[in-house]
């Protein structure tokens, strides 16, 4: 990611893209370009130097938002121990310790796991995501660190991995929470 092609990254509406459950979901831009090679290249292809960049993107949006003012704890979007042993990283835990760095949160991998290794969802239909991700999150209360919650994940299509997670945290009593895609299809 050089400079130039950073600067081609452009920001989506700084107003929440979707709402679930009570709880607001902010989609920085659109999956294309730029945007879609700085995450594939992240998720796919070792490339983790390029988490900054994500970060970065991620957070200058988030600062236009209005919502920087809290503390928050951030939550990067879990993946489940056998996708992990296969990618060798949890893209979305190295861009969230980039965006804590930069705004000034806490990292808290440790809130939500997923428990369910889940089909990729790309392919699936917004019915069979959510059958898919159907108890996939599970909450270790020992964790919370009473501040509110922001989840981080790389793309939000139809916001099912938000709704679950949302479901999880909000059926263990957190309801202090925010949402933010780096990207998404559409807006």
């Amino acid at each position: 990611m050089c400079p130039n092609c950073y600067e081609t990254l452009n920001f989506a509406s700084f107003k929440p893209s979707r709402i679930i459950d009570g709880v607001n979901i902010y989609s920085a831009g659109i999956y294309e370009k730029n945007l879609q090679k700085l995450i594939r290249g992240l998720k796919y292809h070792r490339q983790k130097e390029l988490a900054f960049y994500l970060a970065k993107f991620m957070y200058e949006y988030w600062r236009e938002t209005g919502n920087s003012g809290k503390d928050f704890q951030v939550i990067p979007t879990p993946l489940h121990k056998n996708r992990i042993k296969q990618r060798k990283y949890n893209h979305m835990e190295l861009a969230a310790e980039e965006f804590c760095k930069l705004a000034g949160y806490s990292l808290n991998a440790e809130l939500i796991t997923r428990v369910k290794d889940t089909k990729p969802q790309y392919k699936l239909s917004r019915r069979e995501r959510l059958v898919n991700l159907s108890g996939a999150f599970e909450i270790d209360i020992t964790k919370n660190t009473g501040k509110p919650v922001l989840i981080l994940d790389d793309i939000c299509t139809t916001g099912a991995t938000f709704e679950e997670m949302i479901k999880t945290l909000q059926a263990s009593g957190i309801k202090d929470i925010v949402c933010l895609a780096s990207s998404s299809p559409c807006l």
